[in-house]
């Protein structure tokens, strides 16, 4: 299984020299397996680069959306894919109590908003709602389940050939209600069945523990909460995503740091996970060898390259 954040930033997209960083797109990321499978989580700002990178030769591409708030989704009308008639698409997503999955998508894919209807799409579509029971989806087997946001939204357990599993809670706000989290089993939290023991966790981790307590409810988690349910999780790596629009590359990179320098007082899971946490920057993550981080630090090695300009790094030979 091979993992590349096309858009990481959450809420909205933005561009610009103080966000290049970790990227000003908003959520998507590609999931490639070894036998051709594509897939594709969510259709924020950065699904327009993930199209110009795939091969012309791929012929099905199924594209799993957690929500439909507009960060979500709307790269969805820009993706190539979809205007081509020789190749097939699997939209996966929630509906709501009222409206079907097809006809809170045409909210978005149709004037005034967008100047093409779903209808009109040439490609051959095909619409499945979540969540549902486990299926496959290429050489991956995929699970499904509501999570704690705004709105009807779920989050996704992917698990390939050889039993390798990334799980995908880009918002997610597992802490809503708890007077101290973690405080219940992982059984009895939001998210836990899907990210227990995964090999590689996505979580939402859009504010500081200061911004979260003026944000309760709003869907989101701090990073200290992200930390304490990839612990409670017991998962092997973590990438903080859903960076919140507000926030520079720099103010990320220290929010990280504090968190590391601070391992010990009396939170120690932090210490567990410091050599875990990776960078979320527009990078290919290999689950079967990533790069481990420094001893005591929350930014791995491949943080420190510069993307762009290493071709290897780039495309996902690591």
């Amino acid at each position: 299984m091979e993992v590349t954040l096309w858009g990481t930033r959450g809420s909205l997209a933005t561009p610009g020299p103080e966000t290049a960083r970790y990227g000003g797109n908003t959520s998507c990321v590609g999931v490639y397996g070894r036998k051709g499978t594509v897939v594709v989580l969510d259709a924020g700002t950065g699904i327009r680069r993930l199209a110009a990178a795939l091969d012309t030769s791929v012929r099905r591409i199924d594209i799993l959306l957690t929500h439909l708030h507009m960060d979500h989704i709307q790269g969805l009308g820009f993706f190539a894919p979809l205007y081509r008639p020789d190749v097939e698409v699997g939209i996966w997503g929630p509906a709501s109590s009222k409206l079907s999955l097809r006809e809170r998508l045409m909210r978005y894919l149709s004037p005034p908003l967008f100047p093409v209807s779903l209808r009109e799409l040439p490609c051959a579509m095909t619409l499945h709602e979540v969540p549902c029971e486990d299926v496959d989806i290429g050489e991956f087997r995929v699970s499904s389940a509501l999570v704690c946001h705004p709105g009807p939204t779920v989050g996704y357990r992917i698990v390939d050939g050889e039993d390798k599993v990334l799980t995908y809670l880009p918002d997610h706000e597992p802490a809503l209600g708890a007077v101290e989290f973690p405080s219940l089993p992982r059984e009895w939290t939001s998210g836990g069945f899907l990210a227990a023991e995964a090999d590689l966790l996505i979580h939402d981790s859009q504010y500081s523990a200061q911004e979260y307590a003026g944000h309760i409810g709003w869907g989101h988690s701090s990073l200290r909460q992200t930390l304490d349910f990839a612990k409670l999780s017991d998962v092997k790596h973590l990438v903080p995503f859903h960076h919140d629009p507000g926030h520079s590359g720099g103010s990320d990179r220290t929010r990280k740091a504090n968190l590391s320098r601070n391992a010990g007082a009396g939170r120690g899971n932090v210490r567990d996970l410091g050599s875990r946490l990776l960078s979320s920057r527009h990078a290919v993550v290999r689950l079967l060898f990533l790069v481990p981080a420094h001893a005591g630090s929350c930014v791995s090695q491949a943080d420190s390259r510069e993307v762009e300009s290493d071709p290897a790094f780039s495309q996902g030979r690591v």
